[in-house]
């Protein structure tokens, strides 16, 4: 009788561990993407950044970290990249001298415009595989691991 080898995530098995396959998941993410945005040479998250900047007036860093969940230090790279771009402008807040606040240039507004139909692709894309119940399964299913691993929003928020 021919026994199924089993492999556990430290025997390096590809198919049972969670951590290698949200890795590759992503990084076949990641790699569509790029195929689809082309010329403008975005990263995935550089475009939920300058996403998460043109839904709110002015934010400030602080608050994109928490609307997008990127860590500070991360985030301040992303920033800093795309104002080396001209895609975003960065300034002093009148409130608070320490804080920046960022908004979109002409440029970035029109960068994203066009990232749009590509990232909106990748997502339909990445998605095909499944059937419709099965995409809100998953997309359910990554939020609840987020929601219960996030190790910065659970240092916010004090758990």
């Amino acid at each position: 009788m021919l026994m199924k080898e089993v492999h556990t995530p430290a025997q390096g098995g590809r198919q049972s561990s969670a951590l290698h396959l949200l890795h590759r998941a992503g990084q076949c993410a990641d790699e569509l993407f790029a195929i689809q945005i082309g010329k403008s040479d975005l990263t995935p998250r550089q475009y939920v950044v300058m996403k998460a900047v043109a839904a709110t007036d002015e934010p400030s860093q602080t608050q994109i970290v928490e609307k997008t969940g990127i860590d500070r230090s991360t985030l301040a790279d992303i920033v800093r990249r795309l104002v080396a771009k001209g895609l975003l402008q960065r300034k002093r807040t009148r409130r608070d001298a320490r804080m920046y606040a960022v908004r979109l240039t002409d440029k970035g507004n029109a960068i994203l415009k066009s990232a749009e139909p590509a990232a909106k692709s990748t997502d339909e894309r990445v998605l095909s595989a499944l059937s419709q119940s099965q995409r809100d399964g998953f997309l359910e299913a990554l939020k609840r691991i987020i929601d219960v691993l996030d190790v910065s929003n659970a240092n916010r928020i004090g758990r």
